[in-house]
């Protein structure tokens, strides 16, 4: 940018002294002026450099509002701008944030939450005389009424759904209770939608605190220009200190660009103008990385690969309300699950990033996985299956049709060609993202390309998908699985508060959706990261939420 200034005005420096001769003096003048003015601009950027984490989001981002924080690309920034009762480390650990401590009664699924009394909301005008005030259990109560509030809409009202009441019993202590037992609780209170935020800011912006956003987090915000640019400052104020009394966050801001495409993105990473990058996109994922799922040679001096287990399953689902005898077929299903080969997914269409599908539904990385017996690659058995299918149907040209989204294609036709040389026909069917989640949504498709990524913490918001009252449209029950033991488990396991009990039940959940067969899981997504030298204190999770108050950068 400074570069093409500088040019642009010497040139024009030069055509005054061109027409102007007499101006020479003058014209020496400035140019010295501006090269030593833009130099000291140059090295106080320099200088500044190691104080600005900066990253790219293709996406846009709709809201700062974490009452609307339903996607990674406004979870990110709002982890940044707010804090809830409880949080989650690296590994998963539901561990205090402004609740300093809790209790839970499971006689009466009371939960009462002692509060810090050292949390301020961010500097703003909207605090009278003060520009500050400390967090109350108060504030709690405002900001789940507000989350439940059908004028404000917000696509977070769920998280609330077994909760019977909640009140603020004085300053420093809130308690929820809920309708029913719900071990999974604690975790959901650490998503971004319970965030607390003031009154006083979101009366004062209306619907405009969406772009103003006021919360207690690391960071604050500071600027945002849309599509543009996204500055957030470092909160002062800022209650968390590190393991030495050191105060967070350690970074002075975090910049936020908008480049839309993943190629440009890559581009200024290599260049050094961003500090990271999440996933790989079949645009740069050979450029970076090995087959073996390895850097580059020439990339290994200036660039960290992090990596770690992703709460995401990606599979294909089964729609099994249709009216399709191929899909109505157990034994083809499972023909299906045998026919192709998930090592070689992982290997040659996502380098190695990636874990292959063979032990059900629930990812590993997630409290509730178990290596139980899945589908692994047997084109000799899935061969049996189909002519068990077409002995039971008397179809003796059995064909599928697989809906999926662009990113997704080289995938599905990978699995086309697969199951075409065990006898099955197979189209796929391109459509847009939005059309794929509103078709799968509305049982338009009997074969459905997904992904499910953890909501919380628990195994309960994957076995969740096959429980029969979650029927789309009212749960995300897509495939429309029923199994009267399924869902017998299922019940019985939301009355057991010991994770390590618990786990049996899911384990057994999970079996039976191997054996019914209504999805392909295909592979258990990684966390990437493409991260700077100059940055340590980035680690991973399995959440991939982006966390930056311990981010440090050297110059």
């Amino acid at each position: 940018m400074y570069e093409f200034n500088k040019q642009h005005l010497t040139l024009t420096l030069l055509k005054t002294y061109l027409v102007y001769p007499q101006r020479a003096l003058l014209f020496l003048i400035g140019l010295i002026t501006f090269i030593v003015i833009s130099s000291c601009q140059d090295t106080t950027n320099e200088d500044r450099n190691h104080e600005v984490f900066r990253y790219n989001e293709h996406s846009n981002i709709a809201s700062l509002d974490p009452a609307f924080a339903r996607n990674p690309q406004t979870i990110w920034p709002t982890n940044q701008l707010f804090n809830g009762l409880v949080q989650l480390d690296d590994s998963l650990n539901i561990i205090p944030d402004i609740a300093k401590s809790w209790k839970i009664n499971d006689s009466t699924q009371t939960y009462t939450f002692t509060l810090r009394d050292d949390v301020y909301f961010h500097e703003n005008d909207v605090f009278v005389n003060t520009k500050t005030r400390t967090v109350t259990a108060e504030d709690f109560t405002y900001s789940f009424d507000r989350l439940l509030d059908e004028k404000v809409a917000s696509p977070g009202s769920w998280v609330l759904q077994n909760v019977a009441s909640y009140k603020a019993e004085n300053d420093n202590t809130f308690v929820i209770q809920l309708k029913k037992p719900f071990p999974a609780f604690l975790g959901l209170l650490s998503m971004r939608y319970c965030s607390v935020v003031p009154k006083e800011a979101v009366e004062y912006y209306g619907n405009t605190f969406r772009r103003n956003p006021v919360g207690t987090g690391p960071f604050q915000f500071k600027l945002w220009e849309e599509n543009i640019k996204l500055v957030l400052r470092k909160n002062s104020l800022y209650f968390e200190k590190d393991e030495a009394g050191n105060q967070l966050p350690y970074m002075e801001a975090v910049a936020i660009t908008f480049l839309p495409d993943k190629q440009s993105e890559f581009l200024q990473f290599a260049q050094g103008n961003i500090d990271f990058m999440s996933g790989l996109d079949n645009s740069y994922k050979d450029e970076i990385i090995t087959t073996t799922g390895q850097l580059q040679p020439k990339y290994e001096q200036t660039v960290n690969l992090i990596t770690g287990p992703y709460l995401n399953t990606e599979y294909l689902g089964f729609y099994l309300d249709s009216q399709s005898p191929e899909i109505n077929s157990l034994a083809l299903r499972q023909a299906i699950n045998y026919g192709f080969d998930r090592e070689k997914i992982v290997t040659y269409l996502r380098n190695g990033m990636g874990i292959p599908a063979v032990n059900g539904f629930i990812p590993k990385g997630l409290p509730g996985f178990e290596a139980i017996e899945g589908f692994n690659y047997n084109p000799k058995k899935a061969k049996e299956l189909i002519a068990v299918y077409k002995e039971e149907t008397g179809d003796d040209t059995p064909q599928i049709t697989i809906g999926t989204n662009a990113q997704y294609l080289d995938i599905c036709e990978y699995i086309q060609r697969e199951l075409e040389k065990i006898g099955l026909k197979v189209t796929i069917d391109v459509v847009p993202p939005s059309t794929l989640r509103q078709m799968k949504s509305s049982g338009e498709l009997d074969i459905f390309r997904a992904s499910w990524i953890a909501d919380y913490p628990d195994a309960e918001n994957y076995l969740s998908l096959f429980y029969s009252p979650n029927f789309t449209p009212n749960g995300p029950n897509y495939t429309h699985y029923k199994n009267a033991t399924f869902d017998s488990l299922y019940d019985a396991s939301q009355h057991i508060s010991d994770i390590n009990l618990r786990k049996d039940y899911y384990r057994k959940m999970d079996s039976l959706i191997v054996a019914d067969a209504p999805i392909v899981p295909l592979y258990y997504d990684m966390a990437v990261r493409l991260v700077s030298k100059k940055v340590s204190g980035l680690g991973v999770n399995p959440q991939n939420f982006l966390i930056l108050k311990r981010v440090k950068k050297s110059k």
